[in-house]
């Protein structure tokens, strides 16, 4: 089964619940997302898309994952 826009933002919400998030895509397989969140100021890109992809629970791991592709934009709240 494909995963959808709303599969991402729930997986994602799971672990920011507070933050402003974005999901476009239906191809079932290449996304873009945008997360901000308060947890994010002091940190690096790289620290926030990391615990971004954490969230996502492996559904980007290796050639067997159902998530091919996600442009990511992460950020605390201006």
């Amino acid at each position: 089964m494909a995963i959808t826009a709303h599969d991402i933002e729930t997986m994602i919400r799971e672990t920011f619940p507070d933050a402003m998030i974005r999901v476009q895509g239906d191809d079932g397989a290449h996304f873009a997302a945008e997360v901000i969140d308060e947890s994010f100021r002091g940190q690096n890109r790289v620290q926030q898309q990391r615990a971004v992809y954490a969230a996502l629970k492996g559904k980007m791991d290796g050639a067997q994952g159902e998530l091919h592709a996600l442009a990511l934009t992460t950020k605390a709240p201006g």
